[in-house]
């Protein structure tokens, strides 16, 4: 019996419902055989022909366009064949099923998620960066997100990382001559300026990371949570930077009961804006059952933010009980927040008391009925991510790729403390590059678990 990965492969490579081109995709090893039988001749290779698709019976069940890429130039590196038909399903189904009837004695089977490209970094026609790259261009919310995934997909991520293998190989190598060597009279490290190459990773290494973490915020973007007190403007500042009337607007408290969550960008950058119950007392009278709940969901959300908007009713202010529920509220937040996560004082209303304030790093006034102030507000947020507006040279990334490069430097930061003492221990400074290697390594896919692997393709769509 042949093993999963050996298996020849079929599936519907279009999204589902109606569209006017629908593609079946197989792959697999020596498929020539069974091409020939699907549609009675083998086409030529890598030029599309007009065809009819024949059932079992012979008539056809559709004619459009079959596409034959034989190994090892294709997507997959294995044999590839693509028909191309009319977008319905009904017609697509019947396609697949007659497929996988007639390669039944070969051991045709419907794809996994992921798994043609899982083909591909098995058959060593993309990396794993690469690879994941691939789903994050499906997958893209933002255009600068889409270019940035297009640019890892071409390998720009990947020879960043290759070039900093590489100097981790090259210094490997001087410090395990040095081990291998000890009682020669050269020294190996000082003469080949081991201490001034670390020097040159770390500062490489550097600039990587911060690329990489500027390609998990277009993959991931930010949770911004709007918090405060009820009418204090939360769901008017959602409908402003939205562009839309998202969230119902009245000056009833407690109007908002749930959460209503929009992703909008800002330099291409993904914003998951998130508008919540008004937080108040909970014991009060007047605070139902489901806006109690809908505030202890208010609560949950910030407490998962990357970044909080505290609303302040620039009106209300000078009030006591007002200026209490709002020392309270700031109190929890620092108390539930981690350092990490920035709060930004918002003060709403400004139209109805005169001129903009002026802000600073934690303080805006603005106005969401107006507009006034947005423009500052969305520049804010991106200063707090951490944005910088470069994204020509950006590459996409995950957060896997951004906590393996963490783990680098940690070793790299290590192996330099050993190499800068009076008597370096070499051993525990070449296991340390070694464990460097292994977690860049990591990224591309050259040392990485297969569980890992499964977990990454099976969040693919299936057909890709």
């Amino acid at each position: 019996m042949l093993t999963q990965h050996a298996q020849p492969i079929a599936a519907i490579a279009t999204a589902p419902g109606r569209g006017a081109v629908g593609i079946v995709r197989l792959s697999g090893k020596g498929l020539a055989p069974l091409v020939e039988q699907l549609l009675g001749k083998l086409p030529a290779a890598r030029m599309a022909t007009y065809m009819p698709f024949p059932d079992a019976d012979g008539q056809p069940i559709d004619h459009g366009l079959a596409l034959w890429f034989p190994a090892p130039h294709s997507y997959t590196g294995e044999d590839v064949l693509e028909l191309q038909a009319h977008g319905g399903s009904v017609v697509l189904q019947m396609l697949l099923a007659h497929c996988l009837q007639q390669g039944e004695a070969l051991g045709l089977r419907v794809a996994r998620p992921g798994e043609f490209t899982e083909r591909a970094f098995l058959n060593g026609k993309l990396d794993l960066a690469q690879a994941e790259a691939v789903a994050d261009l499906i997958d893209a919310s933002t255009e600068t997100a889409a270019r940035s995934a297009s640019r890892s997909l071409s390998g720009a991520f990947s020879e960043q990382v290759h070039g900093l293998r590489d100097a981790l190989v090259h210094l490997r190598m001087l410090v395990e001559a040095t081990l291998d060597f000890p009682e020669e009279d050269i020294d190996f490290l000082q003469q080949a300026d081991a201490a001034g190459q670390l020097a040159r990773i770390e500062a490489q290494l550097q600039g990587i990371q911060q690329q990489a973490q500027q390609g998990a915020l277009l993959r991931e973007g930010i949770k911004v949570v709007i918090a405060g007190q009820p009418n204090a403007g939360k769901s008017s500042l959602l409908n402003a930077l939205a562009g839309a009337e998202l969230a119902i607007v009245t000056p009833i408290a407690g109007t908002t009961r749930d959460k209503v969550t929009q992703t909008i960008q800002i330099e291409g950058v993904p914003l998951h804006v998130i508008d919540t119950a008004g937080l108040r007392d909970t014991t009060l009278a007047e605070v139902d059952e489901v806006e109690k709940i809908g505030i202890h969901r208010a609560w949950d959300e910030i407490g998962q933010a990357d970044a909080v908007l505290f609303l302040h009713d620039l009106t209300r202010v000078g009030d006591a009980d007002y200026d209490a529920a709002d020392a309270l509220i700031a109190e929890r937040l620092k108390a539930q927040l981690p350092p990490a996560v920035p709060v930004l004082h918002i003060a709403n209303k400004a139209d109805a008391v005169g001129p903009l304030l002026e802000g600073d790093d934690t303080h805006l006034a603005l106005s969401a009925k107006t507009g006034a102030g947005l423009d500052a507000l969305r520049q804010r947020l991106l200063q707090i991510v951490g944005w910088q507006s470069a994204p020509e040279g950006v590459f996409i990334a995950r957060e896997r790729h951004v906590h393996a490069l963490r783990r680098v430097a940690g070793h790299v930061e290590l192996a330099s403390a050993h190499l800068n003492t009076p008597a370096p221990a070499l051993d525990i400074l070449a296991e340390e590059l070694r464990l460097a290697q292994n977690a860049l390594n990591e990224i591309t896919g050259e040392f990485t678990p297969d569980d890992l692997l499964g977990e990454i393709f099976g969040k693919f769509c299936i057909g890709k």
